[in-house]
Parts: structure tokens; C-alpha cells; sequence
């Protein structure tokens, strides 16, 4: 997407008009509207301010790259260079496997607020799961906290350890970031 188009559709997102975003942002309505033709192109600092009133900020987050690596029965499984991080909303949602992971329950709900469901999804997101499945249901401290714990055929263990071990130490912080985001959240998620 080009930063026109998520310019746009950001403002469309927030029911602001071009003329309202333009004034919160201190910029006219027609450099506003230059930017999300593609016209014109913004500095990153007055494109994060733009974001920003429209309710978004600009990030940089580290790109995850996959490799495939073999597993056993012929099969393989798919293994991130660094773990990814999701959001606390994302993180700890209540979800329902699509059927190409979760074959054997289908319909079967998780909440991964729970200890036991978060280790049972990541059991099937690490044997069966894609990059994209990994992305959405794993979050790397969350993972930290429960490897130990998780039963896993040895090649997916073998497999994932050196990831695992790569990020002990930083995503230590992380995984308090989570647990802790709420006064007593901490004890009902475990």
C-alpha cells in the first residue's frame, strides 16, 4: 500500500473529511489531498503527524522472515528468524482455529488468557502452522514462558530452539509488558 492510500483510508477509518484532518494537522486541505493522490509525497515526520490526528501513530517494527525446516514424517515445519510480538488484545484473545490447523476439534474456541489454552494453540501453531498462522496466533514471551512446558515432537522442539534461545533475555521484558498490563490481570491469565 502506498502511503497515500493508508493516508487515506486512516482518515477514512477515523470519519474525519479532508478538510477536518487537514486543520488538526496544521496542513491545508489541498496538500492533504496531494498526499493521498500521491501527488505530493510527505515528510516521515508530517506523515506520523497526520497518522497521529487521525488517531494512529506511525511504528517501525522488526520484519520476521521464515525458513522450512524438516519435521518428522516427511513433513515440515515453518520457523521464524526472531519471534514475533503481538499486541495484549491480540495476545490474549479468544480465537478459533480455521480448520487446517485444528482439523482434530474443529469449532473448538481457546482462550488464550488461559495457560492451558495458549500452550495447546501453540502445540498446534508450531506443528501445523504457517507464517501467517504463526504471526497471528504466537507471541514470542508468551512462548518464552510456556516452552518449557509445551509437548512437541523433538523435530519441531529441535527445530524452533535456537530462535528460542536467541531471544531469552529480550523478550523477558516483553512477556512482563503483557502479563502485567492490568492491576490483578496478572493472576486471572495464568
Amino acid at each position: 500500500m502506498e502511503p497515500g492510500e493508508l493516508l487515506g483510508q486512516v482518515r477514512g477509518d477515523a470519519g474525519l473529511t479532508q478538510e477536518e484532518l487537514a486543520r488538526r494537522a496544521g496542513t491545508s486541505r489541498t496538500t492533504l489531498s496531494a498526499y493521498e493522490h500521491g501527488r505530493k509525497s510527505p515528510t516521515v515526520a508530517t506523515f506520523a503527524r497526520l497518522l497521529f490526528e487521525a488517531g494512529c501513530e506511525l511504528a517501525a517494527q522488526p520484519h520476521v522472515s521464515f525458513v522450512q525446516r524438516p519435521a518428522s514424517r516427511g513433513r515440515s515445519t515453518w520457523v521464524p528468524d526472531c519471534l514475533p510480538r503481538l499486541d495484549a488484545a491480540r495476545a490474549l484473545a479468544v480465537v478459533e482455529l480455521p480448520p487446517h490447523l485444528n482439523w482434530s476439534a474443529p469449532g473448538r474456541v481457546f482462550d488464550l488468557r488461559s495457560r492451558a489454552d495458549r500452550a495447546r494453540v501453540y502445540e498446534i501453531v508450531l506443528q501445523e502452522g504457517r507464517p501467517a498462522d504463526i504471526l497471528t496466533y504466537v507471541d514470542g514471551a508468551l512462548l518464552l514462558d510456556l516452552w518449557d512446558e509445551l509437548v512437541l515432537p523433538r523435530t519441531v522442539r529441535s527445530a524452533w530452539t535456537p530462535v528460542i534461545q536467541a531471544s531469552s533475555g529480550a523478550a523477558a521484558c516483553r512477556r512482563q509488558e503483557i502479563l502485567g498490563s492490568g492491576p490483578g490481570l496478572a493472576a486471572s491469565w495464568s
